[in-house]
Formats: C-alpha cells, structure tokens, sequence
C-alpha cells in the first residue's frame, strides 16, 4: 500500500449516524413532527400515533442503546491499537447530525468514517443516510465551517460475525422452548412499501432490501441447523391501501397456529441491530399480547449490537477501508453502501423519486 492509498484512507473519526428518538413525553410529538416533517400531519394524530412512546414514559430505547455501541466499539478500538474518536448525530433527534458535525469540525476533524445503524441496502435503510451526509456537508458550508470528508461503511448484513452473532442466539432460544412444543423459526426485519423495494438498489439489481434480508435469514438458518423457517415482516405505517412486504408477523403467527398447529415461536428480530421500539413495542408488546391470546409461547432472540462480536465487526469494517482489507461476506446478494460525501451506490440506486413522477404529472 502505498503513502497516498494510506493517506486516503486513514480516518480522524467515526461517526455513528442513527435515527433519533425521544427521551421524554415532552418530547415525542416534536420528535414526530421531525420524522414526518412536510406531511401535514396534525398535532393531534401524531399523539396517537406517539402512544407507544408514551407507553414507555416518552422513552425510546434506540439513543441510549447507541451509546452502548459507542461504548463497546470505543473500546475494541483502542484494543487493537486505534486512536479514534466517536461522535454520534441523529436525523431526527438529538443529538442531531449537525451538531455532531459541528463539533467535529471544530476539533479538527476532516475526515471520518460514517457508521449507519443499518445493516441493510434499500432507500430507507441505506440511500437516506447518504442524504443525510450531502445535507451535513451543505450545513458546514452554511455555516462557513471546515468541509469534512465522509466514508460510508458498507453494509454488513452478511458479514460473518453480524451472522454468527445472530445464530447464536436463535441456538440459545430455540434452548428456552420446552420440549414437545410444536415451534416455528420466523425471520423478521421492518416492512416497506413495496414499490419502495420494488425501486431499492442499482440498475438491473433491485429488490436489494428484501433480498438481503432473506438472504441473511437464509444464512442464519443455516448456522443455526435451523432448515424450515419463515420470513415476515412488521412495523408497517401509512395508508392501509399501500401495498408493504408481507406476510405481517402478528398475522402469520395467527395463521400457522389456526392451519398448523404452531404453538410456540421463536422470533429473531434480524433487520434490527438494536431492541429499540420497532422490537419492545411491536414484538415484545403487540405480538405477546396476541399470542398469549392464542396461547402461543413467544422466544425473542436478542439483537446483535450490544455484543462483543458487533462492536468487533465494526473495527473490522473500518479496517477493510483503512488497510484495504478484502471484503468479508458470506453471501451471494450484492453488497454496496460504502459511499463518499452521500453519493449513491450505483446508478438508478433506490430512485424512489421515480415514483412521485407520475402522480405529479397527472396533477
């Protein structure tokens, strides 16, 4: 490797780019009204649509549990030798973006590696924190302050360690059902329009989303010994005329107990890294409660970024740009993401823009 590749890859930074999300009842609705920004959705409705917030005193989980991957990727950085400092930004709450880039900027930094909190391809997954990136570098500018340099890390829904994270912890539930239930392995990752998925990677490979969740399912399963599983969806918002990737899991779940007999399952939540609220509201709370109902016993998988092998996976990924390192993938779906300053994957990539053509031209 020569001093210029050197050069170009070494990092001042990490910065650990999420969603946001509340950390009080005061500040739900002003956290929704972010996330739904120019929809013109009233007041009132965003406090319905808040109840599982509120539910949990105003609390979501997902801010706190970045800070225990920053946490555990600070250290397993300094393990192996790094000296990289770790800022963290939300798009939609605070700690925002711009605050976070602020302050890099005013300690000196120029150029930093971009931690997404997804593992996924896809608009909402992967294309909109590259959006997030050009609006950062479009604030610096505003404010008159030094450009900072960002590298997207690509996605890692195949890498080994995220996978055998994953298939550990299906091994250790699988170990909860008591014996002579009749159990079913479901896969489940947050839904999306389907249109949105249809349009979701480059040209000639779209889809990227659904097929890297199945894919990662698929190689999950296998670690696991797990051979019949299903894959379902959840989370889903929005009209209910809008076609999303289904099957819903509360609705599958509901199925296979009447048509098979399925008394038990054990969920792995595989399209989160964290159990933020998609996972103790929509799992933990709204599927319990309806399979106890239907007398279903329920096994939650845990997630895979509070453990040692996520924070690992990340030194990893930086260190595949830093001393370009060959890619680690245990998949045959396409893997991109690793971006410069928000450029896109690939050409046509995730253009849910597209979509918007036609009804603007019919109006």
């Amino acid at each position: 490797m020569t001093d210029a590749q050197q050069h170009a890859r070494s990092f001042d930074a990490l910065l650990v780019l999420s969603f946001g999300g509340p950390e009080g009842n005061e500040e739900v609705v002003p956290f929704l009204e972010n996330v739904t920004r120019g929809r013109g959705i009233p007041r009132e409705r965003l406090e319905v649509v808040g109840e599982h917030y509120f539910h949990f005193g105003g609390v979501s989980p997902l801010n706190q549990l970045n800070r225990e991957i920053i946490d555990h990727v600070e250290t397993k950085l300094k393990k192996r030798g790094h000296n990289l400092p770790i800022y963290f930004g939300n798009r939609n709450w605070h700690p925002f973006g711009t605050e976070a880039v602020e302050q890099m900027a005013a300690d000196g930094v120029r150029n930093v590696a971009v931690l997404a909190t997804s593992a996924w391809g896809g608009y909402s997954a992967c294309r909109q924190y590259d959006e997030d990136i050009v609006k950062l570098r479009a604030h610096l500018e505003e404010k008159g302050l030094p450009q900072i340099e960002f590298t997207k890390i690509r996605q890692f829904f195949d890498h080994p360690k995220f996978i055998g994270e994953m298939a550990q912890a299906v091994k250790d539930a699988y170990a909860k059902i008591p014996e002579g239930t009749q159990a079913r392995m479901l896969f489940t990752a947050h839904s999306v329009p389907t249109a949105h998925d249809n349009v979701g990677g480059g040209e000639g490979d779209k889809n990227i989303y659904s097929r890297q969740v199945a894919e990662a399912s698929r190689l999950v399963a296998e670690a696991a010994g797990i051979t019949d599983y299903d894959l379902v969806w959840q989370s889903r918002s929005g009209s209910p005329k809008t076609p999303w990737l289904e099957p819903d899991i509360v609705d599958h779940t509901a199925e296979i107990h009447e048509k098979n007999g399925v008394d038990a399952v054990v969920v792995c939540p595989i399209g989160f890294i964290s159990d933020h609220m998609e996972v103790v509201w929509d799992l933990d709370t709204e599927l319990q409660q309806a399979a106890d109902e239907m007398g279903v016993i329920v096994e939650r998988t845990r997630t895979a970024g509070p453990t040692d092998a996520f924070s690992s996976m990340v030194v990893d990924l930086i260190e595949e740009l830093e001393q370009e390192k060959p890619w680690e993938s245990l998949g045959d779906v396409t893997v991109q993401g690793c971006t410069v300053n928000g450029a896109p994957c690939a050409e046509g990539c995730c253009d849910i823009w597209s979509l918007r053509k036609p009804a603007a031209a019919a109006k």
